[in-house]
């Protein structure tokens, strides 16, 4: 572009110039969403956000994403783009998943109220729900699997043993494989719009595309949530009794 780090702000300078090595490493002259790892504290959102919105008015970029906010830096982005004109955040990049269910307590609800789709990250929770742990029955030595829970989730093995026991269940009723079965589940989330799948191979992607084109059952679906149902913290479980006043995002049986 001609411009160095002295006559732009420095992270201006440096999201623009990774951004074009991205488009000179991919062969192409645009991107269709560009997203940001994570949240930059030392950098004023103001910054971020013109920076972005100027890849999108030169074509370089057409739609912007985030990845793994909390949920008040995505609310104070999306109310400074807002303020200014700027292009928003139109997804968000997020850990969920049947053992990972966080992410209903605050961004699902604050997505659906923006209008933010979301993209999901370690959908099968690093190969917990492949279908090849179960109980006694390790990981294979070849799995990516080093414990179970995998990363970001807080749950016991008795309790994601209680989850692929569901999952399990399921698969017998449908025929369906329990990946497959992970996966259909979170695209009938709210918000949902697609899964990062990390397939090794052909096949391995081939079965996961088996999730779609078909719909577990309201009564599959209630099965999974109480399986995976984990207590909340506050303030999110001082909020659920009051329910008609502040409606969830999805239905919780904890208290049922």
């Amino acid at each position: 572009m001609g411009n160095g780090p002295n006559e732009l702000g420095s992270s201006r300078y440096h999201l623009i110039r990774a951004c074009e090595e991205s488009l000179r490493r991919l062969n192409t002259d645009h991107i269709d969403i560009y997203t940001l790892h994570g949240f930059d504290a030392l950098t004023p959102v103001e910054e971020t956000l013109r920076t972005l919105d100027t890849l999108v008015q030169s074509g370089k970029v057409r739609y912007v994403a985030c990845s793994n906010f909390s949920g008040w830096h995505l609310m104070k982005s999306l109310a400074t783009a807002q303020t200014y004109g700027w292009t928003r955040y139109v997804a968000h990049q997020a850990f969920y998943s049947l053992v990972g269910r966080e992410y209903e307590w605050e961004l699902m609800p604050l997505a659906l109220d923006q209008k933010v789709g979301t993209i999901v990250w370690s959908p099968l929770a690093a190969g917990v729900l492949s279908g090849k742990i179960r109980r006694n029955q390790p990981a294979p030595e070849s799995s990516r699997v080093q414990q179970i829970g995998s990363e970001g989730s807080r749950l016991s093995n008795e309790k994601v043993y209680e989850i692929v026991d569901a999952l399990d269940a399921i698969a017998e009723e449908t025929g369906k494989s329990v990946a497959q079965i992970a996966l259909n589940w979170l695209l009938q989330r709210p918000t949902v719009a697609s899964v990062i799948v990390g397939a090794r191979n052909e096949e391995q992607l081939t079965h996961n595309l088996g999730a779609v084109g078909w719909n577990l059952t309201a009564e599959q679906v209630e099965k999974l949530d109480k399986a995976s149902e984990i207590p909340t913290i506050y303030p999110y479980w001082h909020q659920r009794p009051f329910a008609e006043r502040n409606p969830l995002a999805v239905p919780a049986y904890q208290e049922r």
